[in-house]
């Protein structure tokens, strides 16, 4: 009977999970992402914006049950996981309720939306780009950025932040990573064609050799060091404008 009992939890459980998405039939257009503290973006074939908390659990306030957060800009929870979202037509504004904290939020998009990331506040954690093939647009202040398999155009702007990105084979133009106060590690695929700008004022820039980047240089272990400066330099021939800065901190860039 405890373990009948058990299974019947479990389901009940699984149920609870699953009713933690909120779906948006969107598979073209501008969503844009503000002041979302956790977040994960990850791009796949369907034809739905779909919105859920990483775990399935919301992050929930016992007495607010049948109650509904709202704020004094007018927004409201519509999506029963501690988000605004308003559609506005060719673009989905998406927002957080709670300033501070928040869910941990997972957000599938498909491969022709152009997703804009905003956020300003001290209580941003990591935000991920996962197998996203459209456009991306980052601008944030405290928020680390982690981009895996992307292929661009991207602008990707941090204040203090690292940005660690690895890029896909099918890159597209632009590609703009800044970081004023943290570090720019980005890997390429080695065939790359590429025109890279590479700048940093207070930090250092590392070099893979196997990209034998068209300036001088000396070696420094197994990435080849330039001096702090601005630059441009050349891999494969030179191709794809691509722009990497970090202010105060070192740029690497790596084959993948």
């Amino acid at each position: 009977m405890k373990r009948i009992l058990t299974i019947i939890l479990a389901c009940f459980a699984i149920a609870a999970v699953r009713a933690q998405e909120y779906k948006i039939p969107k598979s073209s257009g501008r969503l844009e992402i503000k002041e979302v503290n956790h977040v994960t973006v990850e791009g796949y074939s369907g034809n739905e914006i779909v919105l859920s908390t990483k775990g399935g659990k919301a992050d929930r306030d016992v007495r607010a049950e049948g109650l509904r957060s709202v704020n004094r800009e007018g927004l409201e929870d519509n999506t029963g996981i501690g988000l605004s979202v308003q559609d506005k037509g060719d673009k989905i504004e998406l927002q957080q309720m709670k300033r501070t904290d928040g869910p941990e939020v997972l957000i599938k998009v498909p491969k022709g939306v152009v997703v804009s990331y905003q956020h300003s506040s001290p209580y941003g954690g990591e935000v991920e780009f996962k197998n996203v093939e459209g456009e991306i647009e980052v601008s944030t202040v405290h928020n680390r950025v982690n981009l895996e398999n992307v292929s661009g155009p991207m602008t990707i702007k941090t204040v203090h932040g690292d940005i660690d990105a690895s890029l896909a084979a099918n890159i597209k133009a632009p590609v703009s990573i800044i970081s004023v106060h943290g570090h720019v590690d980005v890997a390429l695929p080695l065939a790359t064609k590429a025109t890279m700008r590479l700048g940093t004022v207070y930090g250092e820039i590392f070099v893979d050799p196997a990209f034998k980047l068209e300036i001088e240089g000396a070696n420094a272990g197994t990435l080849k060091k330039y001096s702090s400066d601005n630059f441009t330099g050349k891999i494969n021939g030179g191709g794809l404008e691509i722009n990497l800065n970090s202010t105060h901190n070192n740029i690497y860039l790596r084959k993948k």
